[in-house]
């Protein structure tokens, strides 16, 4: 027995590890929504969760119901049909209760909108990013002229990059410059676009609004933990919709000002940098275990 329970446990160790480092990338047959990355998300996520126990019993009833009238009342089983008119307790039971079900729903729907469209803090930076057909372009907008575009890496571009390692830069997600952002911290995007109607979608921290040409939407998130996140474009916007990737790496703090400091001169070398100082983090916690 003590055996069966040191496997269980192990396997669901292993489980846990491998839904960790695939965390913030959509998977194949993926059911259910990427890791949370943010409050926003884990209240979207349990949002999701709560209404699915309304749904499903719902959808049971009514199926039930559908296939009693089927069976019992069609014209063969039931050739002299009834001529209720009405039945007072039926209407009331039919009419209240979707009444205290829409309430429940709707009561923490719309604390979650608020919460959406209303942050509590104010937010410590501010990001403009712009879609084009098809890639997406970043501006930091706290005084310091910083921008760029991002766009996926096509086959055979990822060594120029450093970017071998298919785990973390997955195959029509991975860019060559990511947004760059730091941990903790509350970041409002504001969205457009150039071109076609675009959407700016990254599932891990719930944070999903179209860029609109002549138009700018504002969203924001606070990343609570450092990792590489991708998301896509989720409006249809022309041939290459399906390869214009979002990808958005949470830092330190250190590690931000250092790159931010060293891209408004060469965004390339500090993009290098950077990843070594993420890597040589990897490494000293591996040795250190």
């Amino acid at each position: 027995m003590k055996l069966v329970l040191k496997l269980s446990a192990a396997f669901g160790m292993l489980v846990i590890m491998a839904a960790a480092a695939l965390a913030d990338q959509p998977e194949p047959w993926q059911m259910w929504f990427q890791n949370n990355g943010s409050q926003m998300m884990r209240d979207i996520d349990w949002f999701g969760r709560y209404t699915f126990w309304f749904i499903t019993p719902i959808t049971i009833f009514v199926m039930v119901l559908l296939l009693i009238v089927m069976v019992r009342f069609n014209a063969r089983a039931n050739p002299t049909p009834s001529r209720t008119t009405h039945n007072t307790l039926i209407e009331v039971i039919w009419t209240g209760l979707p009444i205290l079900l829409l309430i429940a729903i709707a009561i923490p729907s719309f604390n979650l909108l608020n919460a959406q469209l209303a942050p509590e803090e104010e937010p410590a930076m501010t990001v403009k990013a712009t879609g084009y057909q098809w890639y997406w372009g970043y501006e930091y907008q706290d005084g310091d002229e910083l921008s760029f575009d991002s766009i996926m890496l096509r086959d055979g571009e990822a060594a120029d990059y450093g970017k071998q390692d298919l785990a973390q830069y997955p195959r029509l997600l991975a860019v060559d410059n990511e947004l760059v952002v730091p941990v903790g911290k509350m970041v409002r995007v504001l969205v457009t676009a150039a071109d076609v109607i675009h959407s700016f979608a990254m599932p891990s921290f719930g944070v999903k609004v179209d860029g609109v040409p002549g138009r700018t939407n504002e969203t924001w998130f606070k990343a609570e933990r450092e990792g590489l996140f991708y998301g896509q474009c989720s409006e249809l916007c022309g041939r290459d919709h399906a390869f214009m990737p979002i990808a958005i790496r949470v830092v330190s703090d250190a590690q931000f000002e250092a790159w931010k400091a060293a891209a408004a001169d060469d965004l390339e070398s500090a993009n290098a940098a950077l990843m070594a100082s993420i890597d040589s983090g990897k490494n000293i916690k591996l040795a250190g275990n």
